[in-house]
């Protein structure tokens, strides 16, 4: 069972760093497997929603859907580095603070991770809410506006208005992408105004970005790199991006 897991999470890497891919690609990256399984981990990937099966291959689920797909995709993408992330960024989260946390799958991953002590929870995210409404003793607020139906999170002129006057200790940024020229960036421009709103008014600014989201361009750029005070990744990233980072005093974990 562990090696079948295994292979189909290296399946689903593969098809992301890829985008798309031939089953004969496929079959060169495993040649020891027999054509019927890897047929099978693709159906089965696909009725996972983690991948898509086209004929002759699959595709990437950003691929098809574009970097801010249906969140019930992407929660699913990448897991075990979005569970590392969030036991990384745990730490940062310090009693009677008062701290933001973005929608996304990995930012939801951390309020999954939270632990019960007294702290003032901003976020746009409706799962993130869901999942930080568990814990007794935190206040948990949600801006209002409008709902991104792909990432389910709320953005708009209200929820903008409602969070220029917040000052927070800290925020936890989600971001789909990440390019030199580009900044960091989302498919949405109310997400990315947003966003910035949250990043002007924080004291510390922390990106939580998985390794797969380094040099590839995005629509809209939420800050440039020397916006944030810190990225808390996996433990993927290039060593290129690292280096910007510690000439940049920002911090990688």
């Amino acid at each position: 069972m562990e090696v079948m897991e295994k292979r189909r999470s290296e399946i689903v890497s593969f098809v992301n760093e890829q985008g798309s891919i031939t089953f004969a690609q496929l079959k060169n990256k495993f040649p020891s497997v027999s054509e019927m399984t890897l047929r099978t981990d693709l159906k089965v990937l696909d009725q996972n929603q983690q991948l898509i099966r086209i004929h002759g291959g699959a595709k990437s689920l950003n691929q098809v859907a574009g970097n801010d797909d249906f969140f019930k995709k992407r929660v699913v993408s990448n897991t075990d580095a979005k569970k590392m992330i969030a036991k990384k960024a745990i730490p940062f989260v310090e009693e009677n603070k008062t701290i933001f946390i973005d929608s996304g799958s990995t930012t939801t991953m951390l309020a999954h991770h939270l632990k019960d002590q007294p702290n003032i929870f901003f976020t746009s995210g409706l799962t993130c809410a869901i999942e930080m409404s568990k814990l007794k003793w935190a206040k948990v607020s949600l801006p209002g506006g409008n709902m991104n139906l792909r990432s389910l999170s709320l953005n708009g002129i209200e929820g903008v208005r409602f969070l220029e006057k917040i000052n927070f200790d800290i925020a936890f940024i989600g971001v789909t992408r990440y390019d030199d020229k580009t900044g960091f960036t989302c498919e949405s421009l109310e997400d990315a105004v947003l966003k910035r709103t949250v990043i002007q008014r924080a004291e510390k600014v922390i990106v939580l970005m998985d390794s797969s989201k380094i040099d590839k361009k995005g629509t809209y750029t939420i800050c440039t790199l020397d916006e944030v005070d810190a990225v808390v990744s996996d433990d993927m990233l290039p060593e290129v991006f690292k280096e910007k980072c510690k000439n940049l005093g920002i911090a990688v974990y």
